[in-house]
């Protein structure tokens, strides 16, 4: 009784929508927003067949794998700074790293524009000192892609990583040193190890809001470097096929969801809500 509440708005926040768009899958499509009831299986077959949208599939994962590893390396170490720090006021650096939230995230993406551009500061800068003769081409390229991505995901890999070292309990470090081992080899044989569940937790939250990006490869990115978010949005919103678009995003979900799985199965999703929540 007590546990149903919870599990009708699950139901029908999560599941039944879910459910409704599996459905639409198999519905048939006619012409530009006109679709049937008639069952096929004609937009899975597409699906499956067509290389064009397998192209899109695994170019999303290697974006959303190297992001996430970018994440990684660059995240431990300001989350590690943060744990390890003699400061009193240790609350304002995580203060710190929130603020970028409060601002929107396509505000934050747009600024890129002004920063990679041809007319941005960093051109400009260049341009003005001499170092260059013509404007870099820094913008609507997979890089930029990568780059804005890491914008507003080093927050959660840090928050992450940061929770996890939270845990560790310090006397195992004072007793790794008392033995013999230098501040180098306690991090690697004890700290290290002990964060790798926050570490996890980041780079699969990452990796799949990577993979799940729209704005960021629409804005910074050019047609060559859409994701398969900007493939189901063209789909629905340009040639107005809700059923392709609905398999597309099935497909989505199910990849996904089956990184979620096998991160579940061996590290279990706890350490990404306390990540969230720290």
């Amino acid at each position: 009784m007590l546990v149903a509440p919870v599990l009708l708005l699950l139901i029908f926040f999560l599941v039944l929508p879910i459910a409704v768009m599996a459905g639409y899958t198999f519905f048939t499509f006619v012409t530009a927003g006109v679709e049937t009831s008639a069952l096929t299986t004609a937009n899975w077959h597409e699906f499956l067949t067509d290389s064009y949208y397998h192209g899109f599939l695994l170019k999303t994962l290697r974006v959303g794998a190297m992001t996430a590893l970018l994440c990684g390396v660059l995240g431990y170490f300001p989350a590690y700074f943060i744990w390890a720090t003699t400061f009193k006021h240790k609350w304002l650096l995580l203060l710190l790293l929130i603020v970028p939230f409060w601002i929107s995230f396509t505000i934050r993406t747009f600024s890129w524009i002004n920063i990679l551009g041809e007319q941005g500061v960093i051109n400009v800068a260049l341009l003005k000192m001499g170092i260059i003769h013509e404007p870099l081409q820094m913008l609507y390229n997979e890089g930029a892609v990568i780059l804005g991505m890491l914008h507003f995901l080093l927050p959660y890999m840090i928050l992450n990583v940061y929770v996890s070292l939270e845990s560790i309990d310090r006397t195992l470090i004072s007793a790794a040193r008392s033995m013999g081992c230098t501040s180098a080899q306690a991090f690697r044989e004890v700290t290290l190890p002990l964060s790798l569940p926050g570490l996890a937790a980041g780079l699969l939250l990452c990796f799949v809001l990577a993979a799940g990006s729209y704005v960021t490869p629409q804005l910074l990115g050019s047609g060559r470097d859409a994701l398969f978010g900007n493939l189901i949005y063209d789909t629905i919103m340009g040639e107005l096929n809700w059923p392709m678009g609905a398999t597309l995003s099935i497909v989505l979900f199910i990849v996904l969801g089956f990184f979620a799985a096998v991160y579940t199965r061996y590290m279990g999703m706890s350490q990404i809500v306390k990540g969230l929540g720290g």
